[in-house]
C-alpha cells in the first residue's frame, strides 16, 4: 500500500537494482515508482515463481496483499499483524472484515507475513477480550519468551491466527461475551472489537 514505511523506498531500490515495481491499479497514482498495475485475482512471476494478487482494502483504500500458492506463503501488508489487524485508515469496518475473510479462507497451513512486529501489544489487547481462550494464553506466553530473546514472532500462518487473533474471532461466543454482543452479526463484533483496540 501507498504509506511511506511501505512505499517510501521504491524509487531508491528501482534506481539502485533496476527492479519493477508491482502495485495495486486502483491506487496507482500513489505509489511511488510503479511500473505494473495489478488487480484482484492477478497474477504474475516473481522469480519464476507464481503471485497471486488480493485486494484487500481497509487499512488503505488500494491495499493489496501477495499470495504464492505453489510456497504456501502470503505478504499480507499491514491488513492483518500476529493477532491483531491494520488500523482503519480510509476503509470501513465491512471492508476490513471482507479482506480479512480472503485472508483467513487461503489454506490454514498458509504461512502470513505481515508488516511489523506489534505482536507482543496484540496479545495484551487479545488477552483482554478473550481471557479464557487457552491457545491465545499459550501463544502470549511464547511470544513473550521469543520478545525477550530478542527473537520475531514473525511469520505466523492462518490456523495460528483463527485459533488466537480477535479479529478474525467475530464468531467466538467468548469474545461475544466479552463484548456483551452475543448472537451479533460477526461484522458488528469486528467493528467492536477494532473500536476497543
Amino acid at each position: 500500500h501507498h504509506h511511506f514505511d511501505h512505499a517510501g523506498g521504491n524509487e531508491a531500490l528501482k534506481a539502485r537494482w533496476g527492479c519493477e515495481i508491482v502495485g495495486a491499479a486502483n491506487d496507482a497514482a500513489r505509489i511511488p515508482g510503479i511500473d505494473r498495475q495489478v488487480g484482484d485475482g492477478d497474477n504474475f512471476l516473481f522469480g519464476g515463481v507464481t503471485v497471486q494478487v488480493l485486494e484487500v482494502p481497509g487499512h488503505t483504500s488500494g491495499h493489496i496483499a501477495y499470495y504464492l500458492p505453489s510456497e504456501g506463503i502470503a505478504f499480507v501488508g499491514d491488513t492483518l499483524f500476529v493477532l491483531g489487524c491494520g488500523r482503519l485508515f480510509e476503509g470501513t469496518p465491512a471492508q476490513m472484515w471482507h479482506s480479512i475473510g480472503k485472508l483467513m479462507a487461503l489454506p490454514d497451513s498458509t504461512v502470513l507475513y505481515c508488516a511489523h512486529e506489534y505482536t507482543q501489544s496484540n496479545a495484551r489487547f487479545a488477552l483482554s477480550v478473550e481471557p479464557d481462550n487457552a491457545a491465545l494464553v499459550a501463544r502470549s506466553a511464547e511470544i513473550d519468551a521469543l520478545r525477550d530473546k530478542g527473537q520475531p514472532t514473525v511469520p505466523t500462518t492462518v490456523a495460528r491466527e483463527k485459533a488466537t487473533n480477535p479479529f478474525v474471532r467475530a464468531t467466538s461466543l467468548a469474545l461475544q461475551r466479552t463484548l456483551g454482543m452475543e448472537g451479533a452479526a460477526a461484522v458488528d463484533v469486528f467493528t467492536e472489537t477494532r473500536r476497543r483496540k
